[in-house]
């Protein structure tokens, strides 16, 4: 279930620490570049061992974590927090995430003027 030594896939090693929900999310961000190990930009199949330091962007927030042991399968919750030491700067109060303008539902297309108004709010 577990090794203590060893190497494994940085996308499944994020899956199976549960940082993702699945490992296709996780290697599609390992694609994406929005992960890195030790400051370098990984490939899915990158190997990932004791001591390294995993950074990703996912959902919106960056996570920095430090690989403290080395999982080959899924684990549950409280295996998985044991399996790195999370140094993600904490999430922002949510008074402080800044809501998305919606339009009405059925108020149709954006006139020309709407648009410009929309995107002046933006600062575009």
């Amino acid at each position: 279930m577990a090794s203590e030594e060893g190497t494994v896939r940085v996308d499944s090693w994020i899956w199976s620490v549960r940082l993702t929900k699945t490992r296709s999310l996780a290697a599609s961000a390992c694609r994406a570049g929005h992960v890195r190990v030790n400051g370098e930009r990984v490939k899915p199949a990158h190997a990932v061992r004791s001591g390294d330091e995993v950074r990703l962007r996912h959902a919106g927030r960056e996570r920095i974590v430090v690989v403290s042991r080395v999982v080959r399968k899924r684990v549950g919750a409280a295996v998985a927090a044991e399996c790195f030491v999370d140094n993600s700067p904490p999430p922002p109060p949510r008074e402080e995430i800044a809501e998305v303008p919606r339009r009405d539902r059925g108020a149709g297309r954006p006139t020309k003027r709407d648009r410009r108004d929309m995107e002046r709010l933006r600062g575009r």
